[in-house]
């Protein structure tokens, strides 16, 4: 067994992740205080070539350093739009036909690994807060919530942390991954 070189590993370009197709998923960042889980989502998203992602309130926006330390770069491959108000951005999806999800722990919610999305469908997932989550407001905006289970004593994983575990799943009935 051989580790694989970088320069092995098929990287696309910038030009060639912006013309790939894209997963039909965009991620909402609803007020993250963290720089550096706003640049850990790019990553994420940059590796799964999903759609976009919007930050939303008072979401750190690129070019920043703090987020560049954790996004490798991923700010330059990835779409991003920044909104002033969750609720602008859920508006907008809304009103491009996308089906709304937040990541949060609430009653009747879809466990992640129960849940399987509609092929080709446009999907956004609501990633809230560090401390406070996904604001209730939002999550009554919501055609539903998708939970990941936990099986310890916390219940809480941090945000980038939940966001690959989630882009993963959706990955997985989308992608070609081989």
């Amino acid at each position: 067994m051989q580790k694989i070189k970088n320069e092995d590993l098929k990287r696309l370009s910038q030009e060639e992740f912006k013309n790939a197709h894209k997963l039909p998923l965009i991620l909402v960042l609803d007020n993250i205080r963290s720089l550096h889980n706003v640049g850990s989502v790019f990553r994420t998203a940059d590796a799964f070539l999903i759609e976009a992602i919007y930050l939303c309130g008072v979401t750190g926006t690129p070019p920043n350093k703090e987020i560049e330390k954790t996004a490798l770069g991923a700010t330059s491959t990835v779409y991003w739009q920044h909104f002033h108000t969750t609720d602008a951005a859920i508006a907008h999806l809304k009103e491009n036909h996308f089906t709304i999800y937040a990541v949060e722990q609430v009653e009747n919610s879809y466990a992640l690994h129960q849940f399987t999305p509609t092929p080709n469908q446009k999907t956004a997932l609501v990633l809230g807060n560090e401390v406070y989550g996904v604001e209730q407001a939002i999550i009554h905006q919501c055609n539903g919530s998708i939970e990941i289970p936990q099986l310890g004593s916390k219940h809480s994983l941090n945000i980038a942390v939940s966001a690959g575990i989630v882009v993963w799943e959706f990955a997985k009935n989308y992608l070609p991954i081989d």
